[in-house]
C-alpha cells in the first residue's frame, strides 16, 4: 500500500515503478545497489561512533578485568577482583555517597533557580540581554579558573565571603577545611555555575509557548500570574524541564574540577567524589585496572539515573 502511494507521488518515473517495470533480476540488482549506497553513506558515522564511543567503553570494561598498572609492560586477567575490592573499599562508598549528595543538591537547586531567573528576565520590560549575559557568564568561563577565584573568596582570613559576614556580625567560617561544610560549599558553586545554562534553556522554552494560551486563560478568568504559570507555563515547559533535569544530572555526576582545585577530596574524604577517586587511583596510585572498574560503575550509575529520570518524568511531560 505504501509503495503504491509512493508511486502515485513520484509518478510513472518513480524508482519503485521503474524497478517493477524491469525484469526481476535487474530490479533486485537495482535495489541491492541502492542498499549498498545507503550502507556506504552510513559507514563513516558508524565507524566514528564505534571508534569514539563504543570502542573506548569496551576497552575500559576489558581493562577493569585486569591488574594493569600505568606504565607496566604486562598485565594479567584477574576477573572481577577489582570490583570485589571496590565494593569492600570504604573510600569508594564515601565517594559514592558524596556524589549522590552533591547531585541531590545541585540538580533541584540549579533547575529551580534557572527557571526562576528565566521567568523574571522574560517578565521584565528592559535589560533582558544584559541580564542574560550576566547570568550566562559562569557557563562561558573556565571552571578551573573560576574555582581559583572561589578559593580566594572563601579564604578563612582575607576572603570576601568572610569579610561580608563580619560586616553583619557573623563569625567567619573555614569553608573548605571544615568537613561539615566543604561538600555543601562545592554544591553551592555547582549551582552557581549551572544556573545560567539552565536559564538559557528555559528561556527558549518560554519564548516558544503560544501567546494565545495566556489570552485564553485570561478570558477564562485566570488573572493571577501564579495560576497562569501553574496552568499554562509549567505544563508547556515539560519537554524542556525533562531535558534540563537529565543534562544537569549528568553534568553534576561529572563534578571534578572544583574538587581537584579547592579540596583535593578533603578534609578527611569529606568531598571525595567518584571522578576524583577514579583520577586518584589511575594517575596518583597508577592502578589503572582498579580505576577502570570505578569508571564502569560510574557509567552504570549515570546510565541508570538517566533512564529512571526519563521513564519517570516522561509520563508527566506534555508534548506540543
Amino acid at each position: 500500500m505504501a509503495d503504491h502511494a509512493l508511486d502515485r507521488q513520484l509518478g510513472d518515473n518513480g524508482p519503485l515503478a521503474l524497478s517493477r517495470a524491469m525484469p526481476a533480476g535487474i530490479g533486485r540488482w537495482v535495489r541491492l545497489r541502492q542498499a549498498m549506497a545507503a550502507y556506504a553513506l552510513c559507514t563513516p558515522a558508524v565507524v566514528l561512533m564505534v571508534a569514539l564511543l563504543v570502542g573506548p567503553i569496551l576497552a575500559v570494561m576489558a581493562l577493569s578485568l585486569t591488574d594493569y598498572q600505568l606504565g607496566a609492560k604486562s598485565l594479567a586477567l584477574i576477573g572481577f577482583e577489582n570490583y570485589a575490592q571496590m565494593f569492600g573499599d570504604r573510600v569508594f562508598w564515601i565517594s559514592l555517597a558524596n556524589t549522590l549528595i552533591y547531585v541531590a543538591i545541585v540538580v533541584p537547586g540549579s533547575v529551580l533557580l534557572g527557571l526562576g531567573v528565566a521567568l523574571l528576565i522574560e517578565a521584565g520590560e528592559g535589560g533582558k540581554a544584559f541580564y542574560r549575559a550576566v547570568f550566562f557568564l559562569p557557563v562561558m568561563a573556565t571552571l578551573i579558573a573560576m574555582a581559583i577565584v572561589w578559593e580566594f573568596m572563601l579564604h578563612p582570613q582575607f576572603g570576601l565571603v568572610n569579610l561580608l559576614l563580619k560586616l553583619v556580625g557573623i563569625a567567619p567560617q573555614n569553608w573548605l577545611t571544615d568537613g561539615d561544610l566543604a561538600l555543601y560549599v562545592l554544591a553551592a558553586i555547582g549551582i552557581w555555575q549551572a544556573v545560567g545554562f539552565n536559564m538559557v534553556l528555559f528561556l527558549a522554552g518560554i519564548v516558544s509557548i503560544p501567546r494565545f494560551l495566556y489570552d485564553a486563560a485570561e478570558m477564562d478568568g485566570v488573572p493571577s500570574a501564579w495560576e497562569r504559570f501553574r496552568l499554562v507555563t509549567w505544563p508547556m515547559l515539560g519537554p524542556v524541564t525533562l531535558f534540563v533535569v537529565v543534562i544537569t544530572s549528568i553534568r553534576s555526576f561529572q563534578v571534578f574540577d572544583t574538587v581537584h582545585v579547592l579540596t583535593k577530596g578533603g578534609p578527611n574524604k569529606a568531598t571525595e567524589v567518584l571522578l576524583y577517586t577514579m583520577y586518584a587511583e589511575g594517575f596518583e596510585f597508577f592502578r589503572s585496572g582498579y580505576a577502570a572498574a570505578i569508571t564502569v560503575i560510574f557509567l552504570a550509575f549515570v546510565l541508570l539515573l538517566t533512564v529512571v529520570k526519563i521513564r519517570f518524568l516522561d509520563k508527566k511531560v506534555h508534548y506540543q
